[in-house]
C-alpha cells in the first residue's frame, strides 16, 4: 500500500474516509498501468459508490483544472506516485 507516501493537498473527508481513498487509489494503481487514468478512475469511482453510495466522481491525472460542488464531507484532493486524485460526492446546488 502506498497511501503513507500520498500527499493530501486539500480535504474536508472523516480521516477514516480519507485512508479509504488513498488506499483505493494504490489498489488502481496495483492494478492498473499509471498511464490509464480512465480506468484508475473508474475504479475508484466503483469503490466508493459500492460503499458509499452513488453520485461520486473521480478525476485522476498529472495536469487537469476542475470547478464543482460537492456534499459536505465528501471531498479530497491528493498526489500519489505522480499523478494527482480528485474525489468528491455531487450535489444538486
Amino acid at each position: 500500500m502506498l497511501e503513507g507516501k500520498a500527499l493530501v493537498k486539500e480535504t474536508d473527508m472523516s480521516p477514516k474516509m480519507q485512508i479509504h481513498a488513498m488506499a483505493s487509489a494504490s489498489h488502481a494503481l496495483d492494478l492498473y498501468d499509471v498511464s490509464d487514468c480512465t480506468s484508475v478512475a473508474a475504479h475508484i469511482k466503483k469503490e466508493f459508490d459500492s460503499v458509499y453510495g452513488n453520485g461520486w466522481q473521480c478525476v485522476v491525472g498529472s495536469n487537469f483544472g476542475c470547478y464543482f460542488t460537492h456534499s459536505s464531507g465528501t471531498f479530497i484532493y491528493f498526489a500519489l506516485e505522480t499523478l494527482n486524485f480528485l474525489i468528491f460526492k455531487g450535489t444538486s446546488s
